[in-house]
């Protein structure tokens, strides 16, 4: 039986990676991705189980870190497959570049939002912006609970808000270009700036505000509606608030890459990325499936996500996010970052 692995990201386990992908076999596989560790333990032991004769081997790095990894390597790729990597990242010129156009099983039951023309992506998950509200915290304060972006911006919240790092986190990246998006630059950067008085920290990973909200290291945790639905679930204080003056969300994409040494296989776990099987384990995960037909989760409906995120999703333009991405990170580095 051939092994699946979970490389982590120090510097010994990268050097044990670039040693062990230099001498690609048939039936083994190099997999990037953002995705979290447990979702990815969870998602390759049924891949495993699918596939038996396809060893796995994946790299996890955060959303920030992933795109000048794979621009690094851009003349000696060191990897098959991009797996559930940011879109905005992934529809980069320089890293569309590097990716093969491939219609993987299944994807043509899946919106034309959640896949690329030229099939050099898909996308068959995703995250969304939302608050975890601490309510023991904030009645403890004799705070209210926030229903909107700009409920945060109040004096009253001041010290009491995490929120992700754009630079660093994918999550802090779709929050800050929906906003810009929806209140065009000037405003959006003014907001933006009005909102920074009130943050405590910008934090690196996407959900660890949530987690910081949930035990009352701070009350309000601008997240992802699935670390909400998780600590909700897990029996927290946790209220999960869908701001109503937009929320902002990613789509998760994948895609082959051009220099693979082993398309078959490479392309076999695309198509497993959209089978039945792996679409039962991300409603376990996320909060968003493009799939059709795959139900919404005890812990969504817990949450009380709606049934219908159309009708509480800011309409994104990846293809601006993605665009502006460098220049908008430049902007808020400037404006905002510490």
């Amino acid at each position: 039986m051939k092994r699946f692995s979970l490389r982590r990201t120090s510097l010994m386990a990268a050097c044990a990676f670039a040693t062990l992908v230099g001498a690609a076999q048939a039936g083994t596989i190099t997999v990037y991705t953002s995705l979290e560790e447990d979702e990815i333990k969870d998602y390759v032991a049924q891949a495993k189980k699918d596939m038996p004769d396809v060893t796995v081997n994946v790299l996890r790095l955060s959303t920030g870190d992933l795109g000048p990894r794979i621009l690094a390597e851009a003349k000696n790729p060191q990897h098959d497959v991009v797996w559930g990597w940011a879109l905005t990242n992934v529809m980069d010129p320089r890293i569309s570049a590097l990716l093969e156009p491939y219609a993987a099983k299944g994807s043509e039951k899946l919106d034309e939002t959640y896949r690329a023309p030229d099939n050099k992506w898909f996308a068959a998950t995703g995250y969304m912006a939302a608050f975890c509200v601490n309510t023991e915290a904030l009645k403890a304060k004799n705070l209210p609970v926030p229903a909107t972006w700009q409920d945060l911006t109040n004096p009253i919240y001041k010290g009491e808000v995490v929120m992700p790092n754009p630079v660093s986190s994918g999550t802090g990246y779709l929050q800050i270009a929906a906003l810009l998006q929806s209140k065009g630059d000037d405003k959006g950067w003014e907001f933006l700036k009005s909102l920074d008085g009130n943050i405590a920290q910008y934090t690196k990973s996407g959900s660890r505000p949530c987690k910081a909200a949930r035990t009352g290291e701070y009350a309000i945790g601008v997240s992802l509606a699935f670390a909400a639905m998780q600590s909700i679930e897990e029996g927290y204080p946790v209220k999960m608030v869908i701001p109503s003056d937009g929320a902002g969300y990613e789509l998760e994409a994948s895609g082959l890459m051009a220099a693979s040494k082993n398309k078959a296989d490479a392309q076999r776990f695309l198509d497993w990325t959209l089978s039945n099987s792996a679409a039962t384990l991300y409603t376990k995960y996320k909060e968003i499936v493009t799939i059709p037909g795959v139900e919404q989760s005890k812990a969504a409906k817990l949450a009380g996500l709606p049934a219908d995120l159309s009708s509480v999703l800011f309409p994104v333009d990846f293809a601006k996010s993605a665009k502006q991405r460098d220049a908008i990170l430049e902007t808020w580095r400037k404006a905002i970052g510490r």
